[in-house]
């Protein structure tokens, strides 16, 4: 149903000196539709107010009242708008509907594809994990699935089912789980079967400066003894070493080497949140440069940091491929909470070590597996509800990056273009599908 309509309004074409287009504003519950009328054919541009990111007012020009909307996913829109009452009613409007408080006001909720309930019901069972942990050749003699987290007791933002080495029992795992933070345990990310190397994940120990935990030095033990060819396993925090230090003052920290048998631990330093998000507003504000020298646009680009840090997240995922491949060793991977560098490190590692995570449904996979299944915070990074904007960090989208970036170099080892990489970005953030709602999955089941 529509909201509002406002006529005359001019959308601007920042690339080029053309006229700007006249045509009629549309605000819908869920969308911002423009429709052209000075074109030859009709020409709508849709913006769905998930979508937006800021919504600004300029200065009054000769034209009129300019209203600028930057999109989360990157779009622009540079309206004009004669009535400076029509511009304020359009700018209070859009802060409203683009800033939703309540799960039940995403689109999702009110999204309604014209199909039966039995097929829409299909869609969440697309995917099902279990059948990638048996291509990977699991359940086998040396790790299970189990179902020890069906009512979230061991960790409230780990899936019902995880997987672990055969040798930890119960009481192994509850008791690594209160020694992990937020009872992140180390559970299977990947299995290579070629060789039974594996890659794990977890969250930070609370280790402080000294505390120690038996159970948690046992599951290590378990995962490394899962891969009998080799001696060692590394263990890699992907944090600055500087701030997993500054965590040890918190009770938490990482490992210690004298405490775990045959662990090699390693610093492969991606910078936190929060770096990630100040970088990304920088290389934003370098591409909305007006008409920028190639040596000004450079520096700009190299003073964003942007590159540096996608180099990081592909120089550490490079790590595991070759330590799991070349050196026959498991990993086990974490950052403070493992649930933002670690997916990132693991999902890429996966998608250089097996062809599968290339193909249109192996990367459906892979998303589903460790970015959602795993409890990547959607709501909270992509700021779907009106929240704590220090929350909101590119991490997500710089997972995406480093998969186009090895499409570049790699382009026929992949089965889809960028074109299925822009489509799944989209969709983070516009809210329509339930796939990347909420935080974790017990909260999407709650919502669901």
């Amino acid at each position: 149903f529509l909201l509002s309509q406002v006529e005359n309004v001019k959308l601007l074409d920042r690339y080029t000196n053309r006229k700007a287009a006249n045509g009629t504003l549309y605000l819908t519950a869920t969308h911002l539709i423009y429709v052209d009328a000075s074109a030859e054919v009709r020409k709508e541009t849709w913006i769905l107010h998930h979508h937006i990111a800021t919504v600004e007012k300029l200065p009054l020009t000769t034209a009129g009242y300019p209203l600028l909307i930057h999109c989360k996913n990157f779009h622009v829109a540079h309206f004009v708008i004669g009535q400076e009452r029509d511009c304020h009613e359009v700018y209070t409007s859009l802060l409203k509907l683009s800033q939703p408080v309540k799960p039940e006001e995403l689109y999702a909720f009110s999204y309604n594809p014209k199909m039966s309930k039995e097929n829409r019901e299909i869609g969440w069972k697309l995917i099902d994990l279990i059948v990638d942990y048996q291509r990977m050749g699991i359940p086998n003699d040396y790790w299970e699935i189990t179902d020890v987290n069906k009512d979230y007791e061991v960790c409230n933002t780990y899936p019902p089912e995880i997987v672990v080495p055969r040798a930890a029992n119960k009481a192994v795992v509850i008791g690594s789980s209160r020694f992990r933070s937020r009872g992140r345990i180390p559970v299977l990310s990947y299995l290579y079967k070629e060789n039974n190397a594996a890659i794990c994940r977890c969250s930070q120990p609370l280790s402080g400066f000294s505390a120690r935990c038996l159970e948690d030095e046992q599951m290590l033990q378990a995962i490394r003894e899962a891969n009998p060819g080799s001696p060692f396993m590394y263990v890699v925090d992907t944090r600055p070493k500087l701030n997993a230090m500054a965590n040890r003052a918190a009770g938490k920290g990482y490992e210690n080497e004298d405490n775990y048998d045959n662990i090699r631990f390693k610093f492969i330093g991606i910078e936190n949140i929060h770096v990630m998000r100040n970088s990304l507003q920088k290389l934003l504000e370098v591409c909305e440069m007006k008409s920028p020298s190639m040596s000004d646009f450079l520096t700009g680009l190299e003073n964003s940091g942007w590159l540096r840090h996608i180099k990081a997240v592909m120089d550490a995922s490079v790590f595991l491929a070759k330590a799991v491949k070349d050196e026959k060793a498991s990993v086990l991977v974490h950052c403070s909470d493992g649930w933002d560098r670690t997916a990132q490190v693991c999902s890429l590692a996966s998608l250089l070590l097996d062809p599968f995570y290339r193909t249109f449904k192996g990367f459906m996979v892979l998303i589903e597996k460790e970015w959602i299944a795993m409890g990547h915070k959607f709501s909270h990074r992509c700021s779907h509800l009106d929240g704590d904007p220090k929350e909101v960090s590119p991490v997500f989208t710089q997972f995406v990056e480093c998969v186009w970036q090895l499409m570049q170099q790699f382009p026929c080892t992949f089965e889809f273009n960028e074109r299925f990489l822009l489509e799944i970005h989209d969709h983070v953030y516009s809210c329509q599908f339930g796939n990347f709602l909420g935080t974790c999955h017990k909260e999407r089941e709650e919502l669901r």
